[in-house]
């Protein structure tokens, strides 16, 4: 007899889930637990939506992590990208004259923050910003090197459009950071952060994860209300207020706890595992 196939019992027919800090450990690991729970909700039918700030080249190693091969939500709302084909489907990026006058203005008013630009593809970035992780794997799935950082002036670097800015000062308070970059900028720029330091990740002006997951739910025929996210971060805000349902993480930022509609276990506890479990028991 065929394995029973659960389905999901209540009105549910997406589950969106950040990455880092949510469905990934501590140390970066996807668990067997959260592989199998990813697998079940597929096969019950679920659209199982990743929606990170990570950037399409930093998505393709997960699917080896994770069996998944949907299309995810990257770099904070701004991409669509098919694992599976490694494409990317649509992008919402900043523009060369709103990448200038904006690191004008951030940088007139924060004197020490230095910049990175986000392409999708690759990443450039000034002298005086120094990365805090491996910025490029050394390939990607078909073994091909993927270009390594442009290290450039502001000019050189904003010359093309980016899907991210990033405004780094180290120093700072990674909150007041982007309560006063949210001031100065006024609506002109989506300003977030997903950082315990001052790293701030700047996007087209109302580009989101919630404007990215409605995108991926429209081109599914999803609605709101049949969408539960979970996330742990501020980038993941607007995705969790706008979701039908949503959590954070035990783990998560203040500012995400408080646009959830409930806190489940930590990262470290497999919390999307036992979230999707709970969904199709």
């Amino acid at each position: 007899m065929p394995a029973r196939v659960r389905r999901p019992r209540v009105s549910v027919r997406m589950v969106a889930t950040d990455l880092d800090g949510t469905l990934l450990r501590s140390d970066g690991s996807v668990s067997e637990r959260s592989r199998k729970a990813l697998r079940a909700a597929a096969e019950a039918g679920l659209v199982v939506a990743f929606v990170t700030g990570r950037p399409p080249r930093w998505l393709d190693d997960l699917v080896d992590e994770t069996g998944h091969v949907g299309i995810a939500v990257g770099a904070n709302g701004a991409v669509l990208y098919d694992m599976a084909s490694e494409r990317v489907i649509s992008a919402h990026p900043l523009d060369v004259q709103a990448l200038r006058r904006l690191t004008g203005e951030i940088r007139a008013a924060f004197p020490a923050v230095s910049f990175g630009v986000e392409y999708g593809d690759c990443f450039a970035a000034e002298p005086t910003y120094v990365h805090d992780w491996q910025i490029n794997p050394r390939t990607d799935r078909r073994g091909r090197t993927i270009p390594p950082p442009v290290i450039a002036d502001l000019a050189a670097i904003t010359a093309k459009p980016a899907v991210k800015l990033l405004a780094k000062d180290r120093a700072a308070d990674a909150d007041e950071f982007q309560i006063s970059a949210q001031a100065l900028l006024a609506g002109r720029a989506t300003v977030t952060h997903s950082s315990t330091f001052g790293l701030l990740e700047i996007a087209a002006a109302g580009v989101t994860k919630a404007t990215g997951l409605a995108e991926l739910a429209a081109r599914n025929g999803v609605a709101p209300a049949e969408i539960v996210a979970i996330g742990d971060m501020p980038n993941d805000v607007a995705m969790l207020q706008w979701a039908g349902r949503s959590y954070a993480v035990a783990n998560a930022h203040p500012a995400a706890r408080a646009a959830a509609d409930g806190v489940v276990g930590s990262n470290d506890e497999d919390a999307v595992a036992g979230l999707i479990e709970s969904l199709l028991a």
